[in-house]
């Protein structure tokens, strides 16, 4: 479909211990692992540096919503992430739901032969490749991006 934004994107998974970092190509044909942030005070400022080496069109960060669709702690997390992605790079950031990302990232590392221990290191780059490629391929089916994009004038996320 012709709606297709054309630009590189950086898919984020923010988890308590590790942020999964990924991207795709310009054309979006193929979402790839960039690395894992440990989650500390530098995380942000890690993140930053990637955005300034890979100058996306914009930063997909997975929102973790329950299966029924609820906001949790982790979605309120993810969300004050997002902003601070977002006021430090000055990049437009998506939030896209994201529920089963991180489940789909564990089936696929388990069916390559990886114990749960052995992925520990890259789960959550899987799960931002998964997350990634969701969008891409759903902003490129329906023509418009998926997801909230969060309001650069305001001072905090909606809901948090």
């Amino acid at each position: 479909m012709s709606g297709f934004r054309r630009g590189v994107r950086l898919g984020i998974d923010v988890g308590k211990a590790r942020v999964g970092v990924a991207r795709c190509d310009p054309d979006g044909m193929l979402a790839v692992p960039v690395e894992t942030v440990p989650r500390d005070e530098r995380s942000i400022d890690r993140v930053a540096e990637l955005c300034a080496d890979w100058d996306p069109l914009e930063v997909v960060v997975g929102l973790p919503v329950n299966l029924r669709g609820e906001e949790t702690p982790s979605t309120t997390d993810a969300r004050e992430f997002a902003a601070e992605v977002r006021s430090r790079t000055g990049r437009a950031v998506r939030l896209v739901d994201e529920r089963l990302s991180t489940v789909t990232a564990h089936a696929a590392l388990r069916s390559s032969g990886r114990s749960q221990k052995k992925s520990r290191s890259i789960v959550d780059q899987v799960a931002a490749v998964v997350l990634l490629q969701h969008a891409v391929d759903t902003e490129k089916s329906t023509g418009a991006p998926t997801g909230e994009l969060l309001d650069p004038h305001e001072e905090t996320p909606r809901n948090a």
